[in-house]
């Protein structure tokens, strides 16, 4: 038996080790590490609340808004705020921006150029797989970098900027939208639309959001050229990646894109029978984190640095709900919330590789047609923002979806300030820690079986089909 560390990654938003336990040629034992500690968590104690706007988008460039969304939804608990029904469709409209941008991201510029790798050369695709997914000289990046762009740019009239927003408020947005801008964001909405749908897909939304089990999908792809899309589901049945980084089989979402009385994705839990969500639940072990403490509920969290402690490995907390670990992302929301592809694709296989590629992917495809509908129900001249009193003393939490899964920021206000802040973002549920029982995260336990070779190439497929952002995981 040997041990290797492999990292740092490449294409990951942060720093990223991983150990592993290698016998007879497969990973026995992993242990996923975050080695750089950042104290968003300290720095807020003291402030405003509101200070927390401007804070917590900091955390991290890419999913900012989800930042901005879980912190404004915090507040708005602390201060009984609902808000105004503009600011809400705005917000929700902001984050789905970023959100579908991530997905797309994601697929093009971090995982799909592994494929170009020289360990696959001789495989019948790897030649189409690096004239287009090649990274920065590969087709792809031609094509899809303008439209994520242009894309990208409704956050201007959403949100004034990206990434880091203040705009995201309490009560709604800091800015009223005009009825030549509604009509702008649909135009963009549209464009996006056509460009996912000649190249990503080769088919409209509503047939991929259609699909309705993996069968279907199969067909689905062998009818005609399905694009960028068809060229994965290509690989990913010659590399038998749904046997890859099988996961834990317990799936979570806080739900998310608030409506007038529900939320357009559902919350819950899936472990083959849907549970309802009990937040109240949630408890990070830090016993194997370079943390002093003990476990507890994230409203009453401490985040104390000790970096000499011996069982210690890493900078992540280990949360846990009811004791145990749960996997969270676009395919526990699209299972959680019901969608039967997701659902056929976990109940076959469980949480892998291709099933969380394939389960963003559908989530773009759900989403879009959404956006369209949303910024038809703006109201240009109504208000966008509900107006509050911030109490001296009060108690929040804020539970979103950011594309990588559940977000939570838990806020206590004392004499007007922050007397303490905890986040738990989507990575630090996927790659946390062992607990103080010893079980695995969900990364540490998809690892176990991945072949390890040349290059790695595997192990680097299921950490990225997680899609990490470890600047989040240790904020």
């Amino acid at each position: 038996m040997t041990r290797i560390v492999v990292g740092p990654f490449n294409r990951v938003e942060g720093d990223l080790e991983v150990t592993l336990e290698v016998q007879d040629g497969v990973v026995a034992e992993a242990w996923a590490g975050s080695p750089l500690y950042r104290g968003f968590e300290q720095i807020l104690r003291g402030k405003h609340p509101m200070d927390a706007l401007m804070f917590a988008p900091r955390i991290c460039g890419i999913c900012s808004v989800s930042q901005s969304m879980a912190a404004a939804s915090a507040l708005a608990d602390a201060m009984g705020l609902a808000p105004a029904p503009n600011g809400r469709i705005t917000r929700n409209l902001a984050q789905a921006v970023e959100n579908v941008a991530d997905h797309f991201t994601h697929f093009y510029l971090f995982f799909m150029p592994d494929f170009a790798r020289a360990e696959y050369a001789g495989r019948a695709w790897h030649e189409r797989a690096t004239e287009r997914f090649r990274a920065v000289r590969g087709a792809a990046a031609a094509a899809i970098l303008p439209a994520r762009t242009a894309f990208l740019s409704a956050m201007a009239t959403l949100a004034g900027k990206w990434p880091h927003s203040l705009a995201l408020q309490p009560g709604g947005v800091a800015r009223a939208l005009e009825a030549s801008e509604k009509i702008r964001l649909f135009a963009l909405l549209r464009d996006f639309r056509r460009h996912l749908e000649t190249t990503l897909f080769n088919d409209a939304l509503e047939s991929v959001a259609a699909l309705d089990s993996a069968a279907a999908l199969s067909r689905w792809a062998a009818e005609q050229p399905r694009g960028d899309f068809g060229d994965f589901l290509e690989i990913a049945e010659d590399l038998d990646l749904a046997s890859l980084g099988r996961g834990l089989g317990r799936f979570m979402s806080y739900g998310n894109y608030p409506q007038e009385k529900s939320r357009f994705l559902r919350d819950g839990v899936w472990d083959g029978h849907l549970h309802a969500l009990d937040a109240q639940a949630i408890a990070e072990d830090i016993s194997h984190a370079w943390l002093e403490g003990e476990t507890r509920h994230p409203a009453q969290g401490v985040t104390r640095p000790q970096d000499e402690k011996a069982e210690g490995y890493t900078w992540c907390k280990a949360p846990r709900l009811a004791g145990e670990p749960m996997e969270t992302g676009a395919l526990a929301r699209q299972v959680v919330n019901g969608h039967p592809l997701a659902r056929d694709l976990v109940q076959r296989g469980g949480g892998n590789v291709k099933s969380r590629v394939v389960a963003r992917l559908l989530e773009i495809a759900v989403i879009l047609p959404e956006m369209e509908k949303w910024v038809q129900q703006l109201v240009p001249g109504e208000p966008f923002c509900a107006q509050g009193e911030m109490p001296a003393q009060a108690a929040g939490a804020g539970l979103v979806e950011a594309a990588r899964g559940s977000l939570g920021h838990w806020i206590i206000i004392e004499g007007g300030r922050i007397a303490n802040y905890q986040i738990v973002s989507p990575t630090t549920w996927n790659f946390s820690p062992r607990d103080g029982g010893g079980t695995p995260g969900p990364l540490e336990q998809a690892l176990v079986g991945t072949p390890v070779g040349e290059g790695n190439v595997a192990v680097q497929h299921v950490v990225r089909s997680f899609d990490p952002c470890m600047v989040c995981t240790v904020h």
